[in-house]
């Protein structure tokens, strides 16, 4: 195979070439990086790459955009040239042949550039195979990749050494730009066409027909809920908001129970306000059936242990975790949740009690309570995009439901979502949760309403918005799903 040219790298009389360069990373921060020899590259195989193009390009750029293939996998600018030319020609349907490559080269100034007409020959000329394509292509990635790496690296220490803001946000930064590059060879570092994407929207149609009436998403265990929204998809972030005491963590812990411990899917909640130990402690009572006043009254009788022990049984072997970090940034919670993800070997949901608990340390965030609110929003949305994972986040509401009057007493509005609008623009679905007999004026009304609660999906993207009828057993902390009866139109 033949060697490196040297008449393909830029020149300059007063400084080396590959001194003079900057790793260029689609989509990524652009970092100075300091070259020597041990940079990794592979000419020989972009060369091999390139001549391949040339011969048949309908297979091999194909081939190439297939497995995510850029300019910026190309070490020597000449062939980052070179395959942006090739490229676009192929696009307009134009020849690839030497003499016109040649001179659109000149045509555009640009001959020089790849080492004038001897070093566009060295192209045309190089001895290669397409049984070694595949092969080519993954030393191409790798070495990209590496690069890629160097210089996230090389903008790492130049940021570390003048950080002056908290370092979780450079260390999520980090993260992400790592994260970035694996996502570039993972989705092929080309934009889905149109063509494609129809294709998956009709085989999800294909599905719903053949599936007619199922859960296409995660369900939640809320019958209705669920047609509704038609599951929980990842990407999705679905702010469930109350006022405080109607029982918003314990629909959290019963959606979290019936994805982690009924369909045996991986589940990841931080509860920035409870202890893990009460978490746990509330599952063990809501699944089992056994209350709590009973036990510190009478202790457990023989069918109750056993229902405790099944419980137990099934929370150690489920794949469950809780995180209870107390006031965690956004930047953090990220971080936690790929690492979970990482650890597990995927997710399938992520629950969080609840969105105002939370911070985020930027300077201007730190200025403005409502800035704070729409940072974490953003992130948590952003979370759910980049994990492909839905994301229910609980939220607090302001005095608004407390403020009405007549029927509308305690019926929260989506305006009522405190601190900030920015909420009610990020989520796919808003759902806000209220119990009638919480606002209840008298004890004959109280008991008239019993433990109605409603789940009014105020906000649904993708589907249609309502009430959900509800049950709350305030004794075991557990809503369950209820028929429609003549006091929800009341209420």
């Amino acid at each position: 195979m033949n060697q490196e040219s040297p008449d393909l790298r830029p020149t300059d009389n007063n400084q080396p070439a590959e001194e003079k360069k900057t790793l260029r990373l689609t989509g990524l921060p652009k970092a100075p990086v300091v070259a020597h020899e041990g940079v990794p590259r592979a000419i020989d195989v972009e060369k091999s790459i390139l001549a391949l193009v040339t011969t048949d390009p309908v297979t091999y750029i194909d081939n190439c955009k297939l497995r995510g293939v850029n300019k910026d996998f190309f070490y020597l600018p000449a062939h980052q040239l070179l395959w942006e030319i090739f490229e676009s020609r192929y696009a307009e349907n134009q020849p690839l042949d030497i003499i016109s490559v040649s001179q659109y080269l000149q045509d555009s100034n640009e001959l020089d550039a790849v080492g004038g007409i001897s070093g566009l020959a060295q192209i045309y000329s190089f001895t290669t195979t397409g049984a070694f394509f595949e092969y080519h292509i993954q030393i191409l990635r790798d070495k990209y990749m590496l690069r890629s790496l160097i210089d996230i690296s090389n903008k790492t220490i130049e940021s570390a050494y003048s950080w002056n803001d908290e370092v979780p946000i450079l260390l999520d930064s980090v993260e992400t730009s790592v994260l970035k590059v694996r996502e570039v060879l993972d989705r092929g570092g080309e934009k889905r066409t149109i063509a494609v994407i129809t294709d998956e929207a009709i085989t999800r149609l294909e599905q719903m027909l053949v599936h007619k009436g199922e859960v296409v998403g995660l369900a939640t265990g809320f019958d209705v809920l669920d047609r509704m929204t038609n599951g929980l998809k990842g990407g999705d972030m679905f702010v469930v908001a109350a006022r405080p005491s109607m029982g918003k963590t314990s629909f959290l812990l019963n959606i979290v129970e019936h994805v982690a411990l009924e369909q045996h899917k991986k589940t990841l909640m931080f509860s920035c306000e409870m202890p893990d130990g009460q978490i746990v402690e509330r599952l063990l009572f809501a699944r089992s059936g056994v209350r709590r006043n009973e036990v510190m009254s009478n202790g457990l009788n023989k069918q109750q242990t056993v229902n405790i022990f099944q419980v137990v049984k099934e929370l150690k072997e489920a794949q469950l975790v809780i995180d209870d970090t107390a006031g965690i940034s956004i930047n953090e919670l990220r971080a936690r949740a790929r690492r979970v993800m990482r650890e597990l070997g995927g997710l399938d949901l992520i629950g969080i009690d609840y969105l105002q608990l939370m911070h985020s340390y930027t300077r201007q965030a730190q200025n403005s309570r409502e800035r704070e609110i729409a940072e974490i929003s953003a992130g948590l949305k952003a979370l759910a995009k980049e994990l492909k994972v839905p994301v229910i986040v609980l939220a607090q509401l302001n005095r608004g439901p407390e403020n009405r009057t007549g029927k509308s007493k305690g019926v929260p509005q989506m305006s009522d979502l405190r601190e900030s609008g920015a909420i009610e623009q990020d989520a796919d679905m808003i759902g806000l949760l209220y119990r009638s007999a919480y606002y209840a004026e008298d004890e004959e009304e109280r008991q008239k309403h019993g433990g109605h609660a409603n789940l009014y999906l105020a906000k649904n993207r993708n589907g249609a918005t309502g009430d959900v009828p509800l049950h709350f057993e305030a004794e075991l902390m557990r809503f369950s799903p209820r028929e429609r009866d003549e006091h929800d139109a009341e209420e």
